[in-house]
């Protein structure tokens, strides 16, 4: 019983430091697009907040096109927190957004596999290494650090490479999201849409007591991880089991990309609707929606699909093939 307690003893310490940074409201906490009730609803507001994919900066991967960074550690948190973002749309695509991770506990294959699409190595489809170098494509050197627009453009073009998550990524020119190129572009290619929210909330109403937001930090070093001998990847760094941290909403930086998942048409249907219910009507708008793609705009021409492909994380081609591909390849440039 001893060697029991003692072996979850900092599990449970951490856990209650977790509660503690919550202050005792009534107010209701959000996490991408799920409610929880302060007050009555910790735990399972923190086992939704671990349960997410956590990417950091790693070091002691193989070099970035074989002289490169062996750690990105002071440029690649743009990217980490664009894994973030993506990984949790694969999760709702794959295994929805009720899915929950538990620590020890074997978890869905759809799972493992969501996961390596990510780990650190240049043969995974949204490796940092394929997004360091995809990253060129866009300006921006091996190393360099990128803003959020590059990132999002970054994972347009190599969800172009990915078959097995069949996601048809649009980035937001303008800050205008056009509802007729979404899904011009999704009824061209057979793909889920990502302007990166399964059914949405019926209100999106924020508290107007704190209006904090709960974040992810990329900020922490962890050494590389690697897929094990029989094929799955220890996931332990690929949740973080610390207090979570939170922030004043007036402090966030206005340079920011948003992701909305939708995994059919009718919750892209819905989603246009909550938008225009609850932000558009708003004076100082994030973005915004309209239905018809403007006049004096160059015509929206849905990505074409190169020859060169993934299944998961796996290539068809050789990575070489790829990666040539991907630093001379000029994709259509949108900006958010």
């Amino acid at each position: 019983m001893e060697s029991v307690l003692s072996k979850y003893e900092n599990q449970i310490t951490i856990f209650a430091d977790y509660l503690e940074e919550f202050p005792d409201t009534d107010e209701l906490v959000w996490i991408l697009g799920k409610q929880h009730l302060l007050k009555t609803e910790k735990s399972k507001l923190l086992s939704d907040i671990s349960a997410r994919l956590w990417f950091t900066y790693r070091r002691k991967f193989s070099p970035i096109g074989g002289t490169g960074p062996s750690s990105d550690a002071g440029w690649g948190c743009m990217l980490r927190c664009g894994q973030m973002m993506l990984a949790q749309a694969l999760i709702c695509r794959h295994l929805g957004r009720d899915w929950n991770w538990e620590r020890q506990k074997e978890q869905p294959k759809e799972y493992q596999r969501i996961l390596q699409c990510f780990l650190d190595r240049k043969d995974c489809c949204y490796s940092i290494h394929q997004m360091a170098q995809m990253g060129v494509g866009e300006g921006k050197s091996i190393g360099e650090w990128f803003g959020p627009n590059t990132v999002a453009q970054v994972l347009k073009k190599l969800a172009l490479f990915d078959e097995w998550n069949s996601l048809a990524v649009y980035v937001s020119m303008d800050n205008t999201v056009v509802i007729e190129d979404i899904k011009k572009m999704c009824h061209t290619l057979p793909l889920s849409a990502e302007t990166a929210a399964e059914s949405p909330p019926e209100s999106l109403n924020a508290s107007t007591q704190s209006d904090e937001l709960i974040f992810l930090d990329p900020h922490t070093t962890q050494t590389f991880v690697d897929t094990e001998e029989n094929g799955t990847v220890d996931d332990q760094t690929f949740h973080c089991l610390q207090p979570p941290q939170r922030m004043n909403i007036l402090n966030l930086d206005p340079s920011v990309a948003l992701g909305f998942f939708c995994k059919e048409e009718k919750d892209f249907d819905s989603w246009c609707s909550l938008v225009q219910k609850e932000i558009l009507k708003e004076n100082l708008r994030m973005f915004e929606l309209v239905q018809k793609h403007p006049s004096h705009w160059p015509p929206f021409v849905p990505p074409a699909k190169p020859e060169v492909t993934t299944t998961g994380a796996e290539f068809i081609d050789s990575t070489e093939q790829l990666e040539d591909f991907d630093l001379e390849e000029d994709f259509e440039i949108l900006s958010i």
